[in-house]
């Protein structure tokens, strides 16, 4: 009898969960295509600060040959996007590219006879054997049987009083059914010998998934003598970095110079790039570029299932009679339907003029290869365009040129061992540049930053970095830049100038500029001015300072001294303050800006109008006069709003003292002098309510006319 231990088995299952398995399938190799593998050397690297780098391979081969790389299972899908392949000879072509599928783990784990692609416990994975004779030892005896099923109790266990849940597998035993606590087993065997085998088979499998870790793929080439192939493709690879030293040169001016930026600093730049890959970088060619092209990743290399529903099988009831109608059209074939004849791979050569033109002549590189059947290796030894259309079906596609990116390509061959990194000299330029102090406010401190102005006049771009500075040959800081392209200026601070004391003020003051009507609005105009004076104290004897002024800048003032800043960025503005040794200097930013707010003009009053005068707005004698006019106006409105007041405060009180009146009339006998007083005065009362009714009616009326004749004189009022 077969029998395998489950115990040990799922310990090893619960050590092997986890991810996708690799299955190596056998792939067909092309015909007569050599069984030993080539190996194929890179050339030449491209690496992006998006995260990828470009690779290319080229290389000498003869015959039928199989070129076989090999990557990490994670970057088989950027090469599955990315990769070309072509054999530059007229005597060759590519046979294909084959490589090791990958099915789910967990599609391939629930095709076993037992399914663990879930990690099932002890308990659930033993009620999947259900219908398996088993052999459990527990404290009690060893029992076997027929798995019936499994459950689930709640018990309490030792002193707890808390009862947790606990898994117990029920066996059809000759006894009878023994219902087993699965925490008590010490042993359990599965007593069939293929479900033994289909559970060894399915932890196996999640074996082989935990070390799939590399994938090969295989590169077929068939032809005839020596001929040069090149394969390239696009992976991860890490950003490569960049880092400066600026050497400033010797101080020999007592004073700042006058003449602006002179001097010549050095710079020299390195390149930081790692080689994270499982092979040696031998001699390659090697280009950095600071481009960042739109790179993602996609799963390619998984097998991808489509779902499909399940639908009832039909059944047909009956069959009967049927008339059917005649076409429209007979005979007739939708040509646009019918499928185009295919065209052999690497046989056509597709024009990329418009279509249903005459195909052009076009050169055939490989017919310009040399007697031995070898292509010169261009300049870049990069792909060319015409290799691409060369080898493939030609794409339509727009085509765009970009101007950004920049591109370091290193003159010689660099060797970077596997796993190691360098660094590698970029540039080692001269640019122009000279010593300042640089104050922002912003920086609350009392003191500048020693900096540099400096030029990028080396005809390079340089790229987002650290400068380490140098002073005299010490080191002096450190400093960073941005993206910095040719010919464009930066400003470097790299230490605190503890030699110059600066000190800050800001007054603001308002005041009302002038006043005048606009559709009927008061417009009052008012000049904000803004003095800021920063105060710079240079207490170094020998050398004075080139300071440069960083002040927000806030497009709605207008700067009036100095007559113009330094220079102008998004957010600031820059001044310049030249401080002598051992001297004073002042700086002083004067802003204005005029402000404008609409008033309603019942709301202002002559009285107003002769302060602000007063105090020197200009208001002129036609809008005192307007302001006057619309006053009466709207004292007319208030003077009928205070008649209707008086009218509806004087009913709402006879309505309180008839209602008193009424009350008391209740009580009282009806032939009795005092009810015949209450009758007069309700008399009165009502004669008095019928006049006040008229009256609010006509103030009502005569407040809508008022109204009018202020809307009308007021709406298109304009006066200066």
């Amino acid at each position: 009898m077969h029998t395998v231990k489950i115990l040990p088995l799922l310990v090893s299952l619960l050590a092997c969960q986890g991810g996708l398995i690799g299955i190596a399938a056998a792939q067909p190799a092309a015909a007569n295509v050599q069984a030993k593998p080539d190996l194929l050397p890179i050339k030449s690297i491209a690496l992006y600060r998006s995260g990828v780098g470009s690779f290319e391979r080229h290389g000498l081969i003869d015959g039928n040959r199989m070129v076989q790389l090999r990557f990490n299972t994670d970057q088989i899908n950027d090469i599955l996007k990315s990769m070309i392949v072509l054999d530059l000879s007229k005597n060759g072509r590519v046979g294909g590219v084959s490589y090791a599928s990958r099915d789910p783990l967990s599609k391939r784990l629930a095709s076993f006879g037992v399914d663990i692609s879930d990690a099932p416990s002890l308990g659930i994975l033993m009620s999947r054997l259900r219908g398996a004779k088993v052999s459990i030892t527990v404290p009690d005896g060893q029992f076997a049987g027929i798995v019936v099923g499994g459950e689930t109790r709640s018990l309490t266990t030792g002193a707890s009083p808390t009862a947790v849940p606990v898994s117990f597998i029920n066996l059809l035993t000759a006894a009878g059914i023994k219902s087993l606590n699965l925490s008590m087993a010490s042993n359990i065997e599965v007593q069939d010998k293929d479900l033994a085998n289909e559970l060894q088979r399915a932890l196996v499998a999640v074996a082989e998934h935990r070390a799939d870790r590399t994938k090969t793929v295989d590169v077929n080439f068939v032809g005839e003598g020596s001929r040069e192939v090149m394969i390239g493709y696009v992976q991860e690879a890490p950003v490569w970095k960049a880092s400066y030293r600026l050497v400033l040169p010797d101080l020999k001016a007592e004073t700042p110079a006058k003449d602006g930026i002179k001097d010549k600093l050095s710079m020299q730049g390195w390149a930081i790039v790692e080689n994270t890959t499982d092979e040696d970088w031998n001699n390659i060619e090697l280009s950095l570029v600071s481009g960042q092209p739109v790179s993602f990743r996609m799963d390619l290399y998984q097998p991808l299932y489509a779902f499909r529903p399940i639908v009832p099988v039909p059944t047909v009831p009956g069959v009967a009679p049927r008339i059917f109608e005649g076409s429209v059209s007979s005979g007739q074939v939708d040509q646009e339907a019918a499928p185009a004849p295919s065209v052999a791979y690497g046989k056509a050569k597709m024009d990329l003029a418009k279509p249903g033109a005459p195909a052009k002549a076009r050169v055939d590189r490989r017919a310009m290869a040399d007697d031995s059947g070898l292509r010169a290796a261009s300049a870049t030894g990069g792909f060319q365009a015409e290799d691409m259309i060369n080898y493939a079906p030609a794409a339509q596609a727009r085509a765009a040129e970009s101007g950004e990116v920049f591109e370091y390509h290193l003159e010689h061959p660099v060797t970077i061992e596997r796993q190691r990194s360098a660094m590698l000299p970029i540039i080692t330029s001269a640019v122009s540049g000279r010593r300042v102090s640089i104050f922002t406010p912003a920086d609350s401190s009392t003191h500048p930053m020693r900096g540099v102005e400096m030029v990028n006049d080396s005809g390079l771009q340089l790229l987002p970095g650290p400068i380490a500075v140098y002073d005299d040959g010490t080191y002096a800081g450190d400093a960073q830049i941005g993206h910095v392209p040719a010919s464009d200026k930066r400003l470097l601070a790299y230490s605190v100038d503890l030699e110059v004391d600066s000190t800050f003020s800001d007054d603001q003051n308002s005041r009302i500029e002038k006043l005048r009507i606009v559709h009927g609005m008061i417009e009052m105009t008012s000049l904000s001015t803004s003095k800021v004076k920063y105060t710079f104290a240079n207490k170094d004897a020998k050398r004075g300072r080139t300071i440069i002024v960083e002040q927000p800048k806030d497009d709605s003032w207008t700067l009036k001294a100095p007559a113009k800043p330094y220079e102008t960025t998004d957010t600031l503005h820059r001044f310049i303050v030249e401080v002598a040794a051992a001297k004073v200097a002042v700086l002083e930013i004067v802003r204005e800006r005029i402000d404008r707010q609409g008033i309603e003009v019942n709301s202002m009053t002559p009285e107003t109008l002769l302060s602000y005068r007063t105090n020197g707005a200009a208001v002129s004698e036609s809008v005192l006069e307007a302001v006057k006019k619309a006053g009466s106006f709207a004292a007319t409105v208030r003077q009928i709003d205070e008649r209707i007041a008086a009218l509806a405060k004087e009913k709402a009180e006879i309505d309180a003292d008839q209602t008193r009146i009424r009350q008391n009339m209740g009580s009282i006998d009806r032939a009795s002098e005092l009810y015949g007083k209450y009758m007069k005065k309700l008399n009165e009362q009502e004669s008095r309510i019928e006049v006040i009714v008229t009256e609010t009616r006509k103030g009502v009326s005569d407040k809508a006319v008022a109204e009018k004749a202020f809307q009308d004189y007021v709406g298109n009022l304009n006066v200066e």
